[in-house]
């Protein structure tokens, strides 16, 4: 962590009992941006950048971690990538949060960034072990901002599967569900700033990592909208039986479309957000898994999907293709009740899911709200603290 920001980690530890909302708020939002400037991508490049340029050091400035006496990565294991990773589990001071009256409470040893990164549960290369060197130092980072109590919480879905979630406890009954995109976890950035920003203004928050993903059991797949609308539905049962009331569900990306599907589906939950969730499921696949895919799918009954250094990342079969294919987003918009409050957030600069998507939610759904977030990409890069006060302002104003 560079000088400045240890600076601002200490002085918040030592002001944090007597220190406002308010500000807590803006000093976070002040790291957050900061976090984003040109020195600082270079530290986060594993999780900011495609697969082919993570070799950026996480320690210090430089680009290359084999060559790198500083780096938190030794120059053994990244000489083999096929050694094991074995972490250290941080001191204890580090991994510390706060119940609304101040008291401090140690993190359970367990609630750490998950490691499986690939669709067969392994770390296969040096930028896996990047990746997850870099959500370990993030999620650290995280919780010096966030006054919660951090619990881990395992919830069993309708297929016997066990989901891995986090419940950030503010000491409210309220809680707001967020759930991760396409090849992603419960610890992604995106993720985590809205935690932290729901959480700043007293708001629980239950993070988790669908069937197949992160540290949850289950085989990944391509295209299992319905299945991953039954694992929300499960994690929804299992709070609403430890005593929670469901405040919002919020998904990013394909997580958008979930929520979309759970809403049409289910019914019980008021408040609905879609944070750049796809309306047309035809398009974007030959941009994702490779021009010509869909006809190879459907020739040779699967395709693997490989990253820069060739490994496996995942497996699309022609039956999770085809249940894409079959999803049907106005079908589903336009029977979303109209008791259920919908928000659809997307930004204008998105190349992954253009805006025009966003617009069609609006057309379908009955009682819909639209916030377009002007200059911003699919993932936010340099816009979180705008979408988190959408996202905050819409559930606070609910």
């Amino acid at each position: 962590m560079a000088p400045k920001f240890e600076a601002l980690v200490k002085r918040k530890r030592k002001t944090r009992s007597t220190s406002a909302h308010s500000l807590k708020s803006d000093e976070f939002w002040v790291w957050r941006s900061a976090r984003s400037s040109t020195r600082s991508t270079k530290h986060y490049a594993a999780t900011r950048q495609s697969r082919g340029h993570s070799r950026a050091c996480t320690t210090c400035d430089c680009d290359s971690i084999p060559s790198c006496s500083r780096s938190s990565i030794s120059t053994s294991t990244a000489a083999n990538p096929s050694t094991p990773y074995r972490r250290n589990p941080p001191p204890s001071h580090r991994l510390r949060s706060r119940n609304p009256a101040g008291k401090t409470a140690p993190v359970p040893g367990d609630v750490q960034p998950d490691l499986r990164r690939t669709a067969s549960g392994r770390l296969q290369t040096l930028s896996d072990l990047v990746e997850v060197k870099v959500a370990e130092t993030l999620c650290t980072i995280y919780n010096t901002f966030s006054d919660a109590l951090e619990q881990r919480a395992v919830v069993t879905n309708s297929h016997g599967e066990k989901l891995v979630g986090v419940l950030h406890h503010t000491g409210s009954s309220k809680v707001v569900v967020l759930c991760h995109g396409f090849i992603a976890t419960k610890n992604d950035s995106l993720i985590l700033d809205l935690m932290v920003a729901l959480t700043t203004k007293g708001i629980s928050v239950f993070r988790f990592d669908f069937s197949g993903n992160g540290e949850s059991e289950g085989e990944f797949e391509y295209g299992n909208y319905r299945k991953e609308a039954d694992d929300l539905h499960s994690v929804v049962s299992y709070l609403c039986k430890e005593k929670y009331d469901i405040t919002a569900i919020v998904g990013h990306s394909k997580g958008g479309d979930v929520v979309a599907l759970y809403a049409s589906i289910y019914d019980d939950v008021r408040l609905v957000i879609n944070v750049s969730g796809r309306f047309d499921l035809e398009k974007g696949i030959e941009e994702r898994i490779g021009e010509g895919s869909i006809e190879r799918i459907n020739k040779e009954g699967y395709l693997d999907v490989k990253d820069k250094s060739e490994n496996v990342q995942y497996t699309v079969t022609q039956e999770s293709l085809m249940e894409r294919l079959n999803t049907d987003m106005r079908a589903i918009s336009i029977s979303i009740s109209k008791e259920c409050r919908f928000f659809t957030v997307h930004g204008s600069a998105d190349e992954t899911i253009p805006v025009e998507d966003a617009y069609e939610f609006a057309k379908h759904i009955p009682n819909h709200k639209l916030q377009v977030i002007e200059g911003a990409n699919h993932n936010y890069t340099a816009h979180r603290k705008e979408l988190a006060d959408a996202v905050v302002g819409f559930i606070t104003s609910n």
